[in-house]
């Protein structure tokens, strides 16, 4: 068996993907706000970039922290299309959840189905990723902790999706974006003290590419994405802001008519 160490750079990386979630289910949030309060083409834009927050947010986590993920005895690569998918399914089913919950008329049924399929998704996401894994030997899982780190992404994607809906002040918006960083982070970290690997000696090149190579450059583009959405949403007006502000430049005349 080879040893596996989930933090070879320390503290370092558990806690920068820890930040990455926290970003990501923060902006989630705040544009899941600002599309409950619009209409038409505009709450669909808000949709559209709260899901590509989040996911991002997600799937930028779990490859952080993989950039600590080392195994004795044999290097690791990443099979690229693989990883790219894992990316596309972490969007795909979280705009799937957003939307349902954004749109449905039974918000209460729209949030137990999209809280259910999106965490399937993001559990999907995230076994995807590990697929994506080459090393020398086998790759196993202990069932039990897979089903509890399936479980812990259900939840985690339900409460998100409830406090889209029922939460709107920023400092509230903070609190459940620490808390839904710490589901997702636990999450990933259940899923991988499911690993176990079995080392094969072998002197052939591995297929793929490295961690530094292809999942560092990406997950930093994700990153920088994620900080100038963060600002955008911040400068961009409210629904109210905007209202105060044409009823400022409205004629008073015609505010008293």
């Amino acid at each position: 068996m080879g040893h596996l160490d989930h933090a070879a750079f320390g503290w370092l990386t558990p806690a920068l993907s820890y930040v990455m979630a926290c970003t990501g289910a923060a902006l989630g949030l705040r544009c899941t706000v600002r599309a409950l309060a619009a209409t038409g083409r505009a709450r669909r834009h808000w949709l559209v970039t709260a899901a590509s927050a989040i996911g991002t947010g997600i799937w930028t986590m779990h490859f952080v922290a993989m950039l600590g993920f080392r195994v004795s005895g044999t290097d690791i690569r990443y099979d690229v299309p693989l990883t790219v998918l894992s990316l596309l399914v972490a969007m795909a089913v979280v705009c799937a959840g957003v939307f349902a919950v954004g749109y449905s008329r039974d918000r209460n049924r729209a949030l137990l189905l999209g809280g259910l399929t999106t965490g399937l998704g993001v559990a999907s996401m995230h076994y995807l990723g590990m697929a994506a894994v080459r090393l020398h030997g086998h790759v196993g899982y202990d069932p039990v902790l897979v089903g509890v780190s399936v479980l812990i992404a259900v939840l985690a994607a339900t409460v998100a999706l409830w406090a889209g809906l029922n939460i709107t002040s920023p400092s509230a918006v903070t609190v459940a974006a620490l808390a839904m960083g710490a589901a997702v982070s636990s999450m990933h970290y259940t899923g991988m003290f499911a690993v176990s690997v079995r080392v094969v000696p072998s002197g052939d090149p591995l297929p793929g590419a490295t961690a530094m190579q292809f999942i560092f450059p990406l997950a930093v583009g994700l990153g920088s994405y994620l900080f100038i959405t963060s600002a955008f949403v911040a400068l961009s007006p409210t629904a109210d802001e905007r209202e105060a502000s044409a009823s400022a430049q409205r004629p008073v005349g015609t505010a008293a008519r």
